[in-house]
């Protein structure tokens, strides 16, 4: 295998002044792509995956493709995540909260500067536009998901992004609309009415539905708390830009977000080879690996949180290195993947069980149709560096913090 040198120094520095953040510089001299398939699992450290005998293709294709050994989420929960790797960065938001869905009169986080927050409890959230300050991310985080010492790892447990002044409430979508480029957001288990005002669905079920019209009652009634919530819209984070959600341009809309299955779906546009300049690849939660605790023994939670191996259940793990394969076969099995230069990105957004001592590292493997296999990495990148190097290779200026001079671009992947 080929390595990389690693880069000195932190990529991500703890500082006291707030700094300032936008939309800056397109960055020359990289390979232009044509086509971006990012899939994005769920809340697994980078220990937990490699060398996993449980997820055999997906370390299989960390070994044919090329990984980078030293990546990390940048916060936590799921959703900032999210909101980092297509928007460069949290929005005010560290929080899963749910969207405000259409509420124009609303306040957004970076308007406020108060944080959406898991705990305290704080609202839904208001669209995200305009400009303002985003969160800070400490290096560890004591009052959110994890309350009191040691305290949940945002990145390594030393580097912290502190707030910038002047985000931007876009991401990347709205870059390639602004520049005659396509997008979409293939969410498994979407309901057959699309994303619009859907938090959670089991691809039939919703948040929403009106279960006392569905007869005869049965005893106990049918109720929301016995729908899976396999689509979440905690993974779509493009539905809480009100620019997606207004709709006002058609082509940077709801209907950008659609479901793995039925004619405009992921299989359909990969076999038709009529995939986006950009596809944001968001599997169940069965499939992602997050797992649902009212779906059986295959899709449950881990038994444990020790960021161990022997703490997961494994038949999460298979499911969801079935899940990878399915994908990744089916674009390399399209024209679309064929012709030009493309890249597939397979990411997870956070390590859920970044407790002290353990760490927000995450395993990211970069597959292009053109360059060089077998790269491993040591070079420290976190989202915000993928979204950096996403951008300048599709020709789009950097974002926010992915504008930032210490975020490392991830050319030694993508040669």
């Amino acid at each position: 295998m080929k390595k990389t040198a690693a880069a000195l120094g932190l990529l991500v520095s703890a500082i006291a002044q707030p700094c300032l953040a936008a939309e800056g510089p397109t960055i020359r001299g990289v390979t232009r792509l044509d086509h971006v398939f990012l899939i994005i699992m769920e809340n697994h450290g980078y220990g937990q995956i490699i060398n996993n005998p449980n997820a055999p293709y997906i370390n299989q294709y960390a070994k044919s493709a090329n990984l980078a050994t030293n990546y990390y989420a940048v916060g936590h929960p799921s959703l900032t995540n999210y909101l980092e790797i297509v928007g460069g960065s949290n929005f005010g938001v560290r929080s899963d909260n749910y969207p405000d869905w259409h509420n124009s009169s609303c306040q957004t986080n970076l308007a406020t500067q108060v944080a959406a927050t898991d705990n305290p409890p704080t609202g839904k959230i208001c669209p995200i536009s305009g400009q303002g300050t985003d969160a800070a991310t400490p290096a560890v985080d004591t009052t959110n998901e994890v309350q009191g010492t040691p305290g949940e790892n945002d990145i390594d447990g030393v580097a912290s992004v502190p707030a910038a002044q002047g985000t931007v409430g876009m991401t990347i979508a709205d870059q390639l609309v602004a520049h005659r480029l396509s997008w979409k957001s293939y969410q498994e288990s979407l309901p057959l009415a699309g994303a619009d005002s859907v938090n959670y669905s089991d691809g039939v079920f919703t948040d929403s539905t009106d279960f006392s019209k569905i007869t005869p009652t049965l005893n106990p009634p049918l109720s929301q708390s016995s729908v899976v919530a396999l689509y979440a819209v905690k993974h779509n984070p493009f539905a809480y830009f009100k620019s997606v959600q207004d709709g006002a341009n058609p082509k940077n809309s709801l209907a950008n977000i659609v479901d793995f299955e039925g004619a405009s779906g992921l299989y359909a546009d990969l076999a038709a080879g009529a995939s986006p300049n950009f596809s944001l690849i968001a599997p169940n939660q069965c499939n992602d690996q997050h797992g649902r605790g009212n779906a059986g023994a295959f899709c449950d939670y881990d038994p444990a949180s020790d960021g161990s191996q022997a703490s997961l259940n494994p038949a999460l793990i298979q499911r969801g290195d079935v899940a990878v394969q399915r994908i990744v076969t089916a674009i390399h099995q399209s024209s679309s993947w064929r012709y030009g230069h493309n890249a597939i990105v397979l990411v997870w957004d956070e390590n859920d069980y970044s407790v002290a001592p353990n760490v927000n590292q995450v395993v990211a493997i970069v597959d292009t149709n053109y360059g060089a296999h077998g790269v491993k990495s040591a070079v420290r990148y976190t989202h915000f560096s993928l979204l950096k190097t996403l951008e300048s290779e599709l020709g789009l200026p950097c974002l926010n913090h992915a504008c930032d001079a210490n975020v490392n671009l991830m050319t030694d992947l993508f040669r």
